[in-house]
């Protein structure tokens, strides 16, 4: 029997790049036997661009939370085709919640909820993957962020200091993990990308790159081919440094992590891409888009009061190109996410990359590249023109 990824949360910004990466033949055409993609919202084939490949199902309407345990397996061995024959779990479910204790306390339930009922009905399982993220260093902590003088951040460094530590719920899954997987024949490990660019066939509330794509479109539209954009942050977010994570090297790590338990298991891995600064990217991204990204000034354009001030303009864009409708008025969307990003996030904060070299995977993805990739993937799902 060959290997049988089961992903949870598939229509996310990592999750559908694991599908599309393992049906695009990472990290080879027959590494995979089958891929179970699970996802809340309804979702085609044609809508995620995946390929036509009887490899894989779409399993939509799986609630993590609702009912008994027992409930929940019976489900999943109702729903899941071959579900006694997955061998990988990729785990990116996520529930917000305002308030801290609840998100840690839901966030851990799923988890652990997943992975026992994946444990239960198929003895093969292997692997487990859990993402995290740079919160995980306290980045969400700004002028206290603790590791100012650590870096590049290493996954050896200690826990971010309280109250902070017990506000993230990354910790409770960690330690779920640790403490399910203990005398079990299953690994796992965890994944700490920063911010990860890429494309979400559904909307996503932390998809910079969807934020930034349709404002520069937009933009374009409204000023004309070659018209300058000011970068819209501050001096200093300007010229910190810090990792992009592109979703293909999220999930091409994540992937190669699960097929290689000897050298990952019970571990944490940074994954990035190039190290650099919206000053070496901000004209990259804008010239996507036929325009000139220019420096920081005062009084310039937000991309969400952009959009917003331009609402007729977008409307009449969306209906002359024929693009998908819905994109900009999204409730899903997180309208903070790309200020906090551009803005707030004003310090270095750059990621070791030797845990991840250490274990065999070398990939490099550039700037450029991680961008043009994201883009193209958007104007081919006709979110923008």
């Amino acid at each position: 029997m060959g290997n049988h990824a089961l992903v949870y949360g598939a229509s996310g910004i990592s999750g559908w790049a694991i599908v599309n990466s393992i049906l695009n033949g990472y990290p080879s055409k027959d590494a995979f036997t089958k891929v179970s993609a699970l996802v809340n919202r309804p979702l085609t084939r044609e809508m995620a661009l995946w390929p036509d490949d009887p490899r894989l199902q779409i399993v939509s309407g799986i609630d993590l939370l609702k009912g008994s345990q027992e409930e929940l397996e019976k489900t999943l061995k109702e729903k899941v085709p071959d579900v006694d024959s997955v061998t990988q779990v990729y785990f990116y479910s996520y529930k917000q919640i305002d308030d801290n204790d609840a998100e840690c306390k839901t966030n851990e339930a799923m988890l652990e909820r997943a992975v026992t009922a994946i444990e239960k009905l198929s003895p093969a399982l292997s692997y487990v993957v859990l993402p995290s993220g740079t919160k995980i260093y306290g980045c969400q902590m700004l002028d206290k962020f603790p590791f100012a003088n650590d870096l590049p951040l290493r996954e050896t460094l200690p826990p971010i200091p309280e109250p902070a530590l017990s506000e993230l719920f990354y910790y409770n899954q960690i330690d779920c993990l640790k403490r399910i997987s203990k005398d079990k024949p299953w690994n796992w490990c965890e994944v700490r990308p920063d911010n990860i660019i890429g494309f979400v066939p559904n909307n996503n509330a932390y998809c910079l790159a969807q934020t930034l794509a349709l404002y520069l479109s937009l933009y374009r539209a409204v000023q004309g081919a070659g018209a300058k954009v000011p970068f819209p942050g501050t001096e200093k977010s300007w010229v910190n440094r810090y990792n992009e994570s592109p979703q293909d090297m999220v999930a091409h790590f994540s992937i190669h992590a699960s097929l290689h338990p000897e050298t990952t298991a019970s571990r944490s891995f940074n994954v990035g891409g190039q190290e650099d600064n919206w000053k070496g990217k901000w004209p990259v991204i804008c010239e996507y888009f036929g325009l000139e990204g220019t420096g920081p000034e005062e009084n310039a354009p937000q991309p969400g009061a952009y959009i917003a001030a331009h609402r007729g303009e977008w409307d009449a864009l969306e209906e002359k190109e024929g693009l998908k409708k819905g994109s900009v008025d999204s409730d899903i969307t997180h309208p903070g996410f790309q200020y906090y990003i551009m803005t707030m996030f004003d310090f270095d904060r750059q990621m070791s990359m030797e845990a991840s070299h250490g274990v065999g995977y070398t990939e490099v993805i550039e700037t450029p590249e991680t961008w043009k990739v994201a883009f193209d993937r958007m104007r081919l799902a006709k979110v923008i023109p």
